[in-house]
Order: C-alpha cells, then sequence, then structure tokens
C-alpha cells in the first residue's frame, strides 16, 4: 500500500502522489493533519467519559455539497506527519484520556497511518469513513482497526451522484460495509462501551426520507438484530448556498418517518435528539 499509482480509493485515479501528483482527493503523498483534539460529540458508547481522541485528516473522496467539514475536506490543509509522529500524536492523546482513537476521513493516508497503528495501541483503533471505500483497501486493515463507523448515505445513486459526485456509492459502500463486518464480526461491548464492531451511521437528510429508508432496509435485510448498531443522525444543518430542501432542517415528522422504520428493522443502536442541528457542534477548524 503506497501513493505511487494511487488506487486506495474507488476513484482509482492512478496518479503518483509520492512523485507531486495529485488526483480527485487533491491531497499529496503526505498525511495531512488538520486537527487533533479530545472530542466529547460522538455516539456515547464510544466517546465514554473521556472522550474520544479525534484525528481529522484533510482533504476527502467525496464531494459532499453539505458538508460540514468543508474548511478542510474541499481544501486539504492540515500538519504533514509521518507515521513516528502520528503515533507520537495518538499516544499524546490517549494520555489526555482518550476513550479511543478516532481516525476521521483516514483512507487517503493509509501509507502514513497503516505503520502508526503498530504495535497495538492501548485502546481501540475507531475507523470513521464516509462509507465511499474499496473492500480490497479495507481488507488490507484486518487486525489494525477495532471499530468501524462508516457512514451510508444513500440507497439511490442518482442521489449520491447530485450530492457526493460519485455514482457508485451504494454499490461500493455496501460492499465495503460487509467487508467491515467480517473482520471485526458482531459488535462486542464492555459495559456501557462498544470496544469492537461496526457502527453505521446515517444522516437524515431533509426532503430526503425515502432514502433514508431504504438504507434502514438494506440493513435490516442484510444482518442479523444487533450484528451492526445503527447511528441515526439528525445532526444535518444547512450550511449556505444551497437549494431547497438542503437549505432547512430535517423536520419532526420527517425524523419520526425515520426513527420508526428503524425500529419496524429490528435495528438497535443511537438517536439524536433535534438541538444536535446546531454548528456549535462542528469543530472549529
Amino acid at each position: 500500500m503506497d501513493y505511487v499509482n494511487c488506487q486506495l480509493c474507488p476513484r482509482r485515479c492512478g496518479v503518483n502522489r509520492s512523485a507531486g501528483e495529485t488526483g480527485f482527493c487533491g491531497c499529496p503523498g503526505t498525511a495531512l493533519v488538520a486537527k487533533a483534539m479530545i472530542h466529547k460529540w460522538e455516539e456515547p458508547a464510544l466517546a465514554g467519559n473521556g472522550g474520544s481522541g479525534a484525528v481529522f485528516f484533510g482533504g476527502c473522496t467525496l464531494r459532499c455539497r453539505y458538508c460540514q467539514n468543508a474548511a478542510i475536506s474541499g481544501n486539504p490543509t492540515g500538519k504533514v506527519m509521518d507515521s513516528a509522529q502520528l503515533r507520537s500524536l495518538f499516544e499524546d492523546l490517549i494520555a489526555q484520556g482518550a476513550e479511543n482513537i478516532d481516525l476521521v476521513t483516514p483512507t487517503h493516508f493509509l501509507p502514513d497511518i497503516l505503520p502508526a497503528l503498530s504495535p497495538k495501541l492501548s485502546v481501540p483503533v475507531v475507523y470513521n469513513c464516509g462509507g465511499y471505500e474499496r473492500p480490497e483497501t479495507i481488507r488490507e486493515l484486518e487486525g489494525a482497526v477495532d471499530i468501524y463507523l462508516p457512514d451510508l448515505k444513500y440507497a439511490d445513486d442518482r442521489l449520491g451522484f447530485a450530492l457526493s459526485g460519485t455514482r457508485d456509492y451504494f454499490s461500493m459502500a455496501t460492499a465495503a460495509i460487509r467487508e467491515m463486518v467480517r473482520q471485526v464480526g458482531p459488535v462486542q461491548w464492555d459495559g456501557d462501551k462498544v470496544i469492537k464492531g461496526v457502527i453505521i451511521r446515517h444522516l437524515i437528510l431533509p426532503g430526503f426520507v425515502d432514502n433514508s429508508l431504504k438504507v434502514l432496509d438494506w440493513i435490516g435485510d442484510t444482518f442479523a438484530p444487533g450484528e451492526v448498531l445503527v447511528s441515526l443522525m439528525r445532526q444535518y444543518t444547512p450550511m449556505g448556498g444551497l437549494p431547497a430542501p438542503l437549505d432547512r432542517r430535517v423536520t419532526d415528522d420527517e425524523y419520526d418517518a425515520v426513527l420508526s422504520w428503524m425500529y419496524l428493522n429490528d435495528l438497535e443502536g443511537f438517536t439524536q435528539e433535534e438541538d444536535s442541528a446546531d454548528k456549535g457542534f462542528i469543530p472549529d477548524f
């Protein structure tokens, strides 16, 4: 796994990032850390009392029009770090009390990240990604990741193209999630904390309830009750400049419809309150 002939994400640009070429993500052949922090706002079963040791990487392989982290995802930015520096950063977050190391949008920097995860850290490693992943790349992470935290944004590829610039989101994301579950198995708990497994996040989008219902249908049809967890997110926050219906928040009726469908599918997991849709919860990049 390297930056030469880059095939890390489904874009498979094939550029030589080690030689300064950039593909879709626009990122160099060195990891960019945009922010590292003790993050208290992840799912309670992850953050616990100490918070997650969140490491936000610059750049992204998606172009979500509503992205809350656009300041670092659309224009790759951050401090250049090699594997040794990343390892030191992870250990410093653990020393500060982090309950886990939460790698946020990491795929395009895996050649630097993977060596930093060996030997095994003293806390679980969380792979926090947008879901648009190559199963072949995810397979390379076996044994290095304890908890996968992928999005499953769309069941409709037309919507995926319109909002995130990808024509094959659903097929790639579902194949990647199957590989994640194969690796880490059913969710494992230690008291109130998840220590291993897959938690699938789904952000409800205003005006697109049918998409959410189809996403939940796939999860319910694919996995046994409790095999994976679902984090149903109501935190959509209009970032400005978007057309209707993306210029508003999710309504109570929309949220209630999706929440009811989650329970009808016998899905277990986490939900969010209405006040989660607040720009105050977005990290200051």
